[in-house]
């Protein structure tokens, strides 16, 4: 079964999702949102149409934001949220992943193969939530 990675921000979460073996994570989408309550809507129902699919899903990676000391911040507790949130709403096991530093090393890979940053930027959250996700399967496989 796959494994969806979660980047989630203010404005948009990034979604990326492994292969069957749990080997690779590949970006999928950008959900643009408007809500605290719509991004577990909309992520709810992504993870309702995966778990349909043929190669099904039965756990969910979040990243989550600290301070480069470790501590909590605001992003912190509004991930916290996100993840009750998602919780109540689908029968998954849903962890979390440190992800100090995604953006920053997502945002140098798509410079290797894109010059425009208006383009990285459509890019950047989904980019981010592979390398969640590729963090995770790496340490747990």
């Amino acid at each position: 079964m796959r494994v969806l990675g979660v980047d989630v921000g203010e404005r948009r979460i990034g979604l990326a999702i492994s292969d069957r073996s749990r080997t690779l994570a590949r970006p999928l989408t950008t959900l643009t949102i408007e809500s605290a309550a719509d991004a577990v809507n909309r992520v709810a129902d992504t993870i309702t149409r995966l778990r349909g699919e043929d190669d099904g899903l039965d756990m969910v990676v979040v990243g989550l934001p600290v301070k480069l000391d470790g501590s909590a911040s605001v992003a912190t507790a509004r991930t916290v949220e996100f993840i009750e949130g998602l919780r109540a709403r689908v029968p998954v096991v849903i962890l979390t992943e440190d992800e100090r530093l995604t953006s920053r090393e997502a945002e140098s890979r798509l410079a290797v193969q894109e010059r425009d940053w208006r383009k990285r930027k459509q890019k950047l959250d989904a980019a981010a939530a592979a390398i969640i996700l590729q963090d995770y399967l790496d340490r747990s496989g």
